[in-house]
C-alpha cells in the first residue's frame, strides 16, 4: 500500500472557454470536477497503475463532502478497460490493467475545504489557475491527523506528503511528518515548497521533488545541476528535480540521470509533477532501477500535459511515450 497525504485537499473545477479575454464575461464550454490537491492527484495517477493507495489529509464543509462523495467513485476513469495492453520499456513491466483501490482516511474538520479553479484557453491551451487558501485547521484537527499518520505507516510500503499547507498547520509540519515515516522505516517522498520544504528537507526525507522555481528558492540558483546537488547536501538523500518540457534531473547516493521526453509537446501541464511523483513512488515499491523509475515519471508527466482535464494523464499517450523517454547517466555519480 502507498499513503499519500494531502493537508489542503480540494475540489478541483475545471472550465473550458472558447477564448479567455481579460476584463469579459465567458461562456464556459465543458467543465468537470474531482477530489484534488497534490496527494490525490498522486493516489489517482497510482489507482490507474493498479498500487493500492491509502489517502489522508483534512477535508471538511459542504464542498469536503463532495470531494469525498467523488472519491468514493473512484478509480480513475483514465484507466483502460480489462485486456487493454500495457506498455513496456527496458526493465519495466507492463502496467496493470485493472486500477487499484484508493481508500479513504481523510480527516473531518470543522472548515470547508477548498476549491481550485483552472480556466482553459482552448484557443491557446493556456490555463489560468486560482487556489482559495483553504481551512483553518485547529490543533485538535492536526493532532488527530497524526494519530491517523502514525497508524497509517505501520501498512506503507512508501509514503508521499505533498502540497500546501492550510491556514493554522504549523510550518514544520512535514519536517515531523517526515521524521515519523522514518522512524517507522518508510521511504517518504516530500513534494512542497517555500519554508514547510526548507524545514521538511532538514528531516533528511528519502526524496524531494522540486520544480525548477522551488529548486531556485530553496537555495538561490537556477543552474540545475548545482541546485539540485545543493538541496541534496540539505538534507535529502535524493532530489529530483522536475524540469519542465525539458524533462527530470535526479541527483541520488546511486548517481546522477537525467531524463528527458522525446518531444516537447502542448497542453495543460497542472497535474504534471504529480503525476511524476507516482511514477517515482511506483517505481520504488517496484524496484525498478533509477533510469526506469525516471522512465516512467517523465512519460507520465508528459502524458498528463497531453490530457484535456487538468491532472490526469492520456493513456494511450502514456504507453507510446514510455519506451521513448531517453535517459541520460551523468558522472561522477552523487556521493
Amino acid at each position: 500500500m502507498i499513503l499519500t497525504v494531502t493537508l489542503n485537499t480540494a475540489l478541483d473545477l475545471t472550465y473550458g472557454v472558447p477564448e479567455l479575454v481579460p476584463h469579459a464575461s465567458h461562456r464556459v464550454s465543458e467543465m468537470s470536477e474531482r477530489p484534488g490537491g497534490k496527494g490525490l492527484n498522486v493516489a489517482r495517477v497510482l489507482s490507474a497503475l493498479g498500487h493500492e493507495t491509502v489517502v489522508t489529509g483534512f477535508a471538511g464543509g459542504s464542498t469536503g463532502t463532495v470531494l469525498r462523495e467523488l472519491l468514493a467513485g473512484l478509480p480513475a476513469t483514465d484507466a483502460p478497460g480489462p485486456g487493454a495492453p500495457g506498455p513496456e520499456a527496458p526493465g519495466t513491466a507492463p502496467a496493470p490493467t485493472t486500477p487499484a483501490p484508493i481508500t479513504d482516511a481523510l480527516v473531518t474538520v470543522a472548515g470547508n475545504t477548498r476549491r481550485t479553479i483552472a480556466v482553459v484557453d482552448r484557443a491557446t491551451g493556456d490555463t489560468t489557475q486560482l487556489n482559495e487558501p483553504g481551512p483553518l485547521v485547529t490543533a485538535d484537527e492536526w493532532a488527530a491527523l497524526l494519530g491517523r499518520y502514525e497508524e497509517l505507516l505501520a501498512g506503507a510500503d512508501a509514503v508521499a506528503l505533498c502540497g500546501s499547507l492550510p491556514p493554522g498547520i504549523h510550518v514544520g509540519a512535514y519536517a515531523e511528518l517526515v521524521r515519523a515515516a522514518r522512524a517507522a522505516g518508510v521511504p517518504v517522498l516530500l513534494d512542497t515548497s517555500g519554508e514547510p520544504l526548507r524545514r521538511g528537507i532538514a528531516a533528511r526525507p528519502d526524496l524531494i521533488k522540486p520544480n525548477a522555481d522551488e529548486l531556485a528558492q530553496l537555495t538561490g540558483s537556477r543552474e540545475p545541476m548545482r541546485a539540485t546537488r545543493d538541496a541534496r547536501r540539505r538534507g535529502a538523500h535524493g532530489v529530483i528535480a522536475s524540469l519542465g518540457p525539458d524533462g527530470m534531473l535526479a541527483v541520488t547516493p546511486d548517481g546522477i540521470w537525467q531524463a528527458a521526453p522525446p518531444a516537447r509537446v502542448p497542453g495543460n501541464p497542472t497535474g504534471a509533477g504529480d503525476s511524476a511523483v507516482a511514477g517515482l513512488l511506483s517505481g520504488l515499491v517496484e524496484g525498478l532501477s533509477w533510469p526506469d523509475r525516471l522512465r516512467r515519471a517523465v512519460a507520465l508527466s508528459t502524458a498528463t500535459v497531453l490530457s484535456p482535464t487538468a491532472g490526469d494523464f492520456d493513456r494511450a499517450a502514456y504507453e507510446e511515450l514510455l519506451p521513448r523517454v531517453g535517459v541520460e547517466e551523468h558522472t561522477p555519480a552523487a556521493r
